[in-house]
Formats: structure tokens, C-alpha cells, sequence
């Protein structure tokens, strides 16, 4: 058994598509049209394509308890998912000139080193250097 695909929700996902690709540097694996103006619309790691897909997930827009987990944890502060990176002060530094926006600067604690931004769809994202 093996993780291929993981589900982060979202409310627009064009928007977030921008964002993603743009921004943090994803690649469009999938966009299949689906029902409602939805899409089938995954992700991958421009430095490993062959590697686990982002599937932007429109729940929230369809099925109010996804919404309100979504809220919560944006509410509550806690991230959605966690993304590796090398270096978590040079990405911090890319993306803040890229206007987006943290809520946890660069931070160590014990073997790892993390920061929190808003993927501007609501979602808390981490990213976690290990040390």
C-alpha cells in the first residue's frame, strides 16, 4: 500500500491553482472537468513528478461538515498539511517576497525547524526543515 494522492479542500480552485503552481512551485499533474464546474485538478512536486498528487478538493463548497472542520482548524491556528523543504528560512524568504502571507515565522524546535502560511483558501500550511 502506498499514498498517491492527498486531498487538501479548498473553495476556489482556480484560485488555489494560481496559488500553488505560481507561487509554491507545484505542477499540474490532472485536470479532468467534472460535474458543477468542478475539476479533477492534482499537483505534483516539480522536483518529484513521479511523487504523491495534491488534489485540489472543492468539499468545503459541497459538503458543509468539510467546510466546518476547514474553519476550525483555521481558526484554531493549525495546519492542514505539512510540505518538506531543505530550508525552511530560504523558503520562508521566497515566498514572503511572493506577498504570501505567515502566520509562524521560521522557528526551531528540537530537530526540526517550521513555519505556517495561508494558502489563501483556508488552509494553514506548514513547512518543516529536519535538522
Amino acid at each position: 500500500m502506498k499514498v498517491t494522492i492527498v486531498s487538501i479542500p479548498v473553495r476556489d480552485q482556480e484560485k488555489e491553482f494560481q496559488f500553488y503552481t505560481e507561487k509554491l512551485g507545484f505542477i499540474k499533474k490532472k485536470d479532468i472537468p467534472l460535474e458543477g464546474g468542478n475539476r479533477w485538478l492534482t499537483l505534483v512536486s516539480a522536483d518529484w513528478q513521479d511523487g504523491p498528487e495534491i488534489l485540489l478538493e472543492p468539499a468545503p463548497n459541497h459538503f458543509e461538515p468539510c467546510k466546518v472542520y476547514q474553519d476550525a482548524l483555521m481558526e484554531a491556528g493549525f495546519p492542514y498539511t505539512q510540505f518538506d523543504v531543505d530550508d525552511v528560512d530560504a523558503e520562508y524568504d521566497r515566498l514572503t517576497k511572493l506577498d504570501v502571507e505567515f502566520s509562524v515565522k521560521p522557528t526551531k524546535m528540537g530537530t526540526v525547524k517550521f513555519a505556517v502560511f495561508n494558502d489563501t483558501c483556508g488552509n494553514n500550511i506548514q513547512i518543516v526543515e529536519m535538522l
